[in-house]
C-alpha cells in the first residue's frame, strides 16, 4: 500500500491538481491497486478532493486543520479545540491543555468528552508514554514519533519483524557483493555497493510487511547492520551507499577475560598483594 503521507506530500507540491499519471510517474514502484486504495482513503477523510478538468481527473490537497469548523462549539470548547489544532499531528498532553486553557480538571474532561463525541478530536496512544493521553484533530494521521512508525504494533515493539527485515536487507547486500566478485577487484568493490532505494524496492517486492515502509525505514535498518559490523556505509552523490562486509576477526578468548587486558598482570601472584582472590574486576566478571 502507498503511504498516505507520501501521497499528500505529492499533492501539496501540485496545488493545481495531481493526476493518476503524475502519481504513477512519481511513485513508479507502486501497484495501481495500492495507489487506488490510498487515494480512496484520502477522499474518505477529506484530505484529497476530486476535480475534473478537460475530462481529466485531478486530486487536490485539502488542509483539514485549516478547514475545520468550530460551529456549534461553546467558548470553552473553542479554546480547547484551538490548542489541539495548534499541536498538529504530534498531539498535545492533557496536562498541557489544562495549563494553557486554565480550566479545572472536571471542566476539561467534560469539554474533551464533548469534542470526542462530536468527532472534532481523538485520543491517540503514544509509544513514549502509554499512560498519558495525546489529543489531536480527528482527521489527522499521527506522527511516527507518537505511533512508533512501522516498528510498533499496538504500542509493542515488533522485535521479530525488525529481525526479519535486518536479515533480508543483509541478504540483499550479501548477494549483490557475491554477484560482483567476478568483475575484478576494483569494479567488484564498486558494484557491490547498493543504494537505499534499491534495498527498499527489494523489501517491497518481498511483501513481508503488512504496513507500507518508507525509504527512511529501510535506511534505519541498514544503519543497524552497519553498527553490527556486517556492512559498511559510504557517502556519494546519490546519498549513502551500503556494502556487506566480513567484519572484524573475532577476539581471542583471553581478551574477553579481565586478566587478558590487565595492565599489572605481571605483578599478580598467588600469594602477593595483587592476586586473583582480591581482584574486584575478576570477581565482577565471574558474577556476571
Amino acid at each position: 500500500m502507498v503511504d498516505v503521507n507520501t501521497l499528500l506530500d505529492l499533492a501539496k507540491e501540485r496545488p493545481s491538481g495531481l493526476s493518476n499519471e503524475d502519481i504513477q510517474s512519481m511513485i513508479p514502484d507502486a501497484r495501481l491497486e495500492d495507489i487506488a486504495e490510498t487515494i480512496n482513503k484520502c477522499l474518505k477523510t477529506g484530505s484529497l478532493e476530486l476535480y475534473q478538468n478537460n475530462n481529466k481527473l485531478l486530486y487536490k490537497y485539502k488542509d483539514l486543520s485549516k478547514s475545520s469548523s468550530t460551529k456549534g462549539l461553546d467558548c470553552e470548547e473553542k479554546v480547547v479545540f484551538k490548542l489541539i489544532e495548534e499541536a498538529g499531528n504530534k498531539g498535545i498532553w492533557i496536562r498541557d491543555i489544562r495549563h494553557k486553557s486554565n480550566l479545572n480538571m472536571t471542566q476539561l474532561n467534560k469539554v474533551l468528552k464533548s469534542l470526542e463525541t462530536k468527532k472534532f478530536i481523538k485520543v491517540v496512544k503514544s509509544v513514549a508514554a502509554s499512560k498519558k493521553k495525546v489529543y489531536m484533530l480527528y482527521n489527522l494521521e499521527p506522527d511516527s514519533s507518537i505511533t512508533g512508525g512501522a516498528w510498533y504494533q499496538d504500542q509493542d515493539f515488533e522485535a521479530e519483524f525488525v529481525d526479519v527485515l535486518n536479515q533480508q536487507c543483509l541478504r540483499f547486500l550479501t548477494e549483490k557483493a557475491e554477484s560482483a566478485k567476478a568483475l575484478g577487484p576494483i569494479l567488484s568493490r564498486k558494484k557491490s555497493y547498493a543504494r537505499v532505494d534499491e534495498v527498499h524496492e527489494f523489501i517491497s517486492e518481498l511483501r513481508i510487511s503488512k504496513v507500507p515502509l518508507a525509504v527512511g525505514d529501510i535506511e534505519s535498518i541498514l544503519y543497524t547492520i552497519v553498527l553490527d559490523n556486517k556492512a559498511e556505509r559510504i557517502y556519494s552523490d546519490d546519498g549513502y551507499l551500503y556494502r556487506a562486509t566480513n567484519g572484524l576477526i573475532p577476539s581471542t578468548g583471553i581478551i574477553k577475560v579481565p586478566c587478558g587486558i590487565c595492565p599489572i598482570q605481571e605483578r599478580c601472584t598467588e600469594d602477593g598483594k595483587v592476586n586473583p582472590r582480591v581482584c574486584v574486576y575478576l570477581t565482577e566478571w565471574l558474577d556476571y
